[in-house]
């Protein structure tokens, strides 16, 4: 195992420089880069999600800009469009900021030895660097990616096996019809209709509608933040585990009735086994791996990728809007680096899952098989 583990954590490497790779090239014929933003703010022509870059910022390059302006006919200001009338200085400038004043393959190389030493630099269009951007809304996204998770699991799984041990029963006909329904109704449109019902919509008031704490937090007793606390995360956390809650669900009964319906069962009951012990000292181990499998993709789902439209409804400043942002400002050292952390913590998450494997099956040995 050890060998494994090794190996595992050695392919990690060329993992992380093949999405890297892939991502900086597909960027690099990404139309409106940086320099375009800026320049799209100058020339008033900035909408939607870019004109969420500071004011401030662009005042200033505006005013040193068109204070050098004049020759727009430049080759440089005609590489970006919208640039003309703009000082060729002044896009020279932009560029050596933002690091485009270097080659591609340089740019690249420096990229990695900073990200190899945890160096993800500043953002582009907020004047603080790209690691307390993150440690600022990791609160948001950690709080409903771990509750989630928790509400989840402690739910579906007990719920999958008794749906599987009373197959075709009242119980399981109705109960998998709630669930096939909730499966169906997208998370963000259960979302609006939790605020409509619960949070001053159109009915009733008992919820808030912002934020992942009251403004008065810090004065309240600690039993008054936990209560204030989950006041707010409860119709988020609801929205988002709708659909996680489905799939899990019939997941586990599917992989329990599988094991249920093999020889080995039977022949355990044969031998006096009862169905408690039949059911977690045989069928559980075997069925959960499955289970187990899926881990890896709905973790990563649940903290980084899955909450975009939950932080955006419900006004949660978390990972998932700050990604979303950054890339349509293309503020490229806040995209890299959230996709360097996501899919590092995805490959680790997956190894763990992997280990996980042994140790509910002893069975499972990876010794023997190539990465």
């Amino acid at each position: 195992m050890t060998a494994y583990i090794i190996r595992r954590l050695l392919f990690i490497i060329p993992t992380m420089l093949g999405i890297m790779l892939v991502s900086f090239v597909v960027v690099q014929f990404a139309p409106g880069g940086p320099v375009e933003q800026v320049i799209a703010k100058l020339s008033g022509s900035d909408t939607g999600a870019t004109s969420r870059i500071s004011g401030s910022q662009g005042g200033d390059f505006g005013n040193r800009g068109m204070a050098q302006g004049g020759s727009g006919g430049d080759a440089t200001s005609a590489k970006y469009r919208g640039a003309q009338g703009l000082d060729p200085e002044f896009i020279k400038k932009l560029e050596k900021q933002f690091g485009f004043d270097k080659p591609a393959y340089e740019r690249f190389g420096l990229m990695l030895w900073n990200y190899a030493r945890f160096d993800f630099g500043n953002s582009y269009f907020r004047d603080v660097s790209v690691l307390q951007l993150i440690k600022e809304k990791m609160p948001v996204s950690m709080s409903l990616g771990i509750w989630m998770m928790l509400l989840t699991y402690l739910i579906s799984i007990p719920l999958g096996i008794k749906k599987a041990v009373d197959d075709g029963s009242r119980f399981d006909v109705w109960t998998s019809s709630v669930i096939i329904v909730g499966y169906a109704i997208p998370g963000f449109l259960f979302a609006i209709l939790l605020i409509i019902l619960f949070a001053g919509g159109s009915f009733l008031d008992w919820f808030p509608l912002r934020g992942l704490t009251s403004e008065n937090f810090n004065s309240l007793p600690w039993y008054g933040k936990v209560i204030d606390y989950f006041w707010h995360l409860a119709l988020p956390i609801f929205a988002m585990a709708l659909s996680a809650f489905a799939t899990m669900t019939l997941l586990t009964k599917n992989s329990f009735l599988e094991e249920i319906r093999k020889q080995y069962v039977l022949t355990a009951r044969a031998k006096g086994c009862t169905s408690n012990q039949v059911l977690y000292g045989h069928v559980f181990r075997n069925a959960m791996l499955l289970v187990i499998a899926g881990f890896p993709s709905a973790f990563v789902h649940a903290f980084f990728t899955g909450s975009l439209l939950i932080e955006t409804i419900f006004s949660l400043d978390g990972l998932g809007l700050l990604g979303f942002e950054s890339v349509l400002n293309r503020d490229y050292p806040v995209v890299f680096a959230t996709l360097y952390i996501f899919s590092l913590v995805g490959v680790v998450v997956n190894l763990i899952s992997d280990l996980a494997y042994t140790w509910i099956d002893p069975r499972i040995d990876f010794e023997s098989r190539e990465v």
